[in-house]
């Protein structure tokens, strides 16, 4: 008996957790792109685990690519575990810290990464792809590097997400947050046509058994009712009712070119962080003609002051702004010596407001009501925030930085609640 042939022997004598209803589903198809739009502890990320060990003991080539260590880690326990006793029984190699598992001189392997974006999933190939979490992935993770993966052999793909609340896009690295979101739609759609290409699969929390009705029932308590509905009962939202932006209004006033500006901005919501790891810093290019407002650049990054106002520094000429307007809410002079320690000359102007952030939107979002304010272009993160936004939650960043960009260029003073420090002469 060859060796492969011992270890399907072995595997499948051996169970991981039995699959819930809603996860036999998707292991169940046979279509090569499968979409699974899943609730958090839904069990999505085991269903991928056992997947990954039937297609590793049927002889095919598995990757499975989650964004950070501690989802991949969970997927890594659930194979390792299935898979235990033929690694003890020296029937397969373990590589625990590349997370391989193999059936060792074939092709027959099993292993995870973490992948980000393209880039961090270059230098592999598979026949069977588990791209998790693939809301917070860069579109590129699939259609740049993990596609082309799969011609060889003519592979699968299964995708995994949950929709993400508004915590969760800020440490996205995808281009259009609601990417995830658009493939299950289009999926939804060519499954009618090519039932064996694409199929969609969608359960909630509440469809794991192994989850406490008590503990899912108290949720509701710590999340706000946005947060459940995208996280808990797995709807994909776009605009949240009663936000200050709206989808339509965005779309039907959107520019592609903009006429020669009166005047341009960089406005800059700035972190303190000195290493990158908080909050990302909100930088937004913003311009004026007469009465209408035009964005013209979303920048914001996570990294250090002296990278996020380099980054600011180059918007300001790249736009040949005006000046700069920063919050010096959480800084203070800091803010102002840090983008001068880039470029000493540019004018700086620092704002501070005292009051809730709703005080400072509403006025603006009034703008774009009036249909005063043009995106010139699409910019999918920042529109996602404005429509996403609900009073009372953590304002983003990219939507304070565009309203202090805004209260410059069409003089807002937010119910004279603002005290401005002008740069120097």
């Amino acid at each position: 008996m060859s060796e492969a042939a011992q270890v399907k022997e072995v595997v499948c004598k051996f169970r991981t957790h039995e699959p819930h209803a809603r996860q036999q589903e998707f292991l169940l198809s046979t279509a090569k792109r499968k979409v699974v739009k899943a609730g958090r502890r839904g069990g999505k990320t085991e269903g991928l685990g056992i997947d990954a060990v039937e297609d590793f003991v049927n002889g095919h080539r598995v990757l499975y690519a989650a964004p950070t260590s501690d989802q991949l880690g969970r997927f890594w326990s659930v194979v390792t575990r299935a898979l235990q006793e033929p690694i003890d029984k020296k029937l397969l190699y373990k590589n625990e810290s590349e997370h391989i598992i193999e059936v060792r001189n074939t092709e027959n392997r099993i292993r995870a990464k973490t992948a980000w974006n393209a880039d961090t999933l270059r230098g592999d190939y598979a026949d069977k792809l588990k791209l998790d979490e693939f809301q917070l992935m860069n579109e590129d993770t699939w259609g740049v590097v993990g596609a082309p993966m799969l011609l060889d052999n003519n592979g699968d793909c299964t995708f995994a997400y949950t929709p993400p609340a508004l915590h969760s896009r800020s440490v996205s690295k995808a281009d259009d947050p609601q990417h995830a979101a658009k493939l299950y739609k289009r999926a939804q759609q060519l499954a009618l046509i090519h039932p064996e290409r694409w199929a969609t699969f969608h359960f909630t929390s509440m469809d794991n058994p192994h989850l406490s009705k008590k503990a899912l029932s108290e949720i509701t308590q710590d999340m706000t009712a946005l947060a459940y509905r995208m996280e808990i009962l797995v709807e994909d939202v776009d605009e949240a009712p009663g936000s200050l932006w709206k989808r339509k209004q965005l779309e039907d006033d959107r520019a592609i070119v903009h006429p020669a500006l009166d005047k341009i901005v960089v406005a800059v919501d700035p972190t303190v962080s000195e290493d990158g790891a908080g909050d990302a810093c909100g930088i937004i290019g913003a311009g004026i003609k007469g009465k209408h407002g035009y964005t013209l650049a979303d920048k914001t990054m996570n990294g250090s002051p002296l990278a996020w106002a380099t980054e600011a520094v180059n918007l300001y000429k790249g736009l040949e702004a005006n000046l700069i307007v920063a919050e010096k809410n959480n800084g203070g002079e800091m803010v102002r010596m840090t983008i001068h320690q880039v470029d000493a000359n540019i004018p700086v102007k620092l704002v501070h407001a005292s009051r809730g952030k709703i005080v400072r939107a509403e006025p603006v979002s009034a703008k774009y009501e009036q249909h005063l304010v043009h995106h010139v272009g699409a910019f999918p993160a920042l529109e996602d925030e404005l429509c996403l936004w609900l009073p009372g939650d953590k304002s983003p960043n990219r939507l304070d930085a565009l309203v202090w960009a805004y209260a410059e260029l069409m003089n807002i003073n937010f119910f004279s609640d603002i005290v401005i420090k002008d740069f120097p002469e």
